[in-house]
């Protein structure tokens, strides 16, 4: 496995590494740390051509401050790519180094909660072709050294088989146990309904989960760690929190029905446990339509 973290010089790129070492030892993946700089050149240094010089050894110098952040038990590699825009950058960068993993920090406005979207980090999001872990703000400050467990948010809508399926292959790489969430929100009910059929849907959240932990069981290694979870509440929001979270727990969602195929896209749900989640969420692109 090769991750790639999507770096900046700021505080949610230093986040964003953080987690990257964080996933790559646990997943015994090695580390890749990209930064994407313009090509333009500003008239002022246009007759000396000194700009791009100066850009290119800025970079490097950033890099080489990144790089030193990773432990020593994690291989890393740094690269400078260049390109007019960051996220198209970082895509390519992708498919360069064959990543299977797109790490980010957050860069300023769009604040939801402990994570903080800009407008880069918001594009691949709509664009990934694999899977993108985004670490909450101070991350870097107080984040654990490896992940303690996965939490699958699963669901009934299309993309929950290849969630599945990443969340049990995540689990069996690290051998790390893993925890299967259904979510009943009171949201997503008819008006109305009586006590026998909120009790019917609370039913199917557990009939759900309870058929993605026997479908999960029979996939990962003996001995691994295996749970699953009901999460009820008045909304999204309310449902998440009513199971525990601890640190090093990851949280993995599906792309909205949205998504194009094999592309990601932040649905409202994931979006709404953002607002009040302090853990990593992995976000795993839609399965490709046949």
């Amino acid at each position: 496995m090769r991750l790639l973290v999507a770096y900046l010089a700021t505080p949610g790129g230093e986040d964003a590494v953080a987690l990257g070492a964080c996933l790559a030892r646990t997943l015994h993946a090695s580390l890749d740390i990209s930064l994407v700089i313009p090509p333009d050149k500003p008239e002022a240094f246009a007759a000396t051509g000194s700009y791009a010089d100066v850009l290119d050894e800025a970079a490097k110098e950033w890099l080489d401050q990144a790089a030193a952040l990773v432990p020593e038990d994690v291989t890393v590699r740094t690269h400078v790519a260049v390109d007019e825009n960051s996220a198209d950058g970082i895509l390519k960068e992708i498919d360069r180094l064959d990543s299977t993993m797109l790490v980010v920090g957050g860069s300023g406005g769009g604040l939801i909660g402990r994570h903080s979207l800009g407008s880069v980090v918001n594009d691949l999001l709509h664009s990934s072709p694999v899977p993108v872990a985004l670490a909450p703000r101070g991350f870097s400050r107080t984040g654990p050294q490896r992940v303690r467990e996965i939490t699958a948010a699963i669901g009934r809508r299309p993309g929950a088989e290849i969630l599945l399926d990443t969340a049990v292959e995540l689990s069996a790489q690290g051998q790390i146990p893993l925890r299967l969430m259904s979510l009943v929100s009171r949201d997503d009910w008819p008006p109305k309904l009586s006590a026998e059929e909120e009790q019917q849907a609370v039913e199917r959240g557990m009939e759900l989960a309870g058929r993605a932990l026997d479908e999960a069981r029979s996939r990962l290694p003996e001995g691994t760690g295996l749970d699953s979870a009901v999460a009820e509440g008045r909304n999204i929001e309310d449902a998440v929190l009513t199971v525990d979270w601890h640190d090093g727990d990851v949280i993995m969602v599906g792309s909205s029905r949205l998504a194009a195929p094999r592309k990601l896209f932040l649905g409202s749900t994931a979006a709404k446990m953002l607002r009040v989640l302090a853990v990593p969420m992995i976000v795993v692109p839609r399965q490709a339509q046949s």
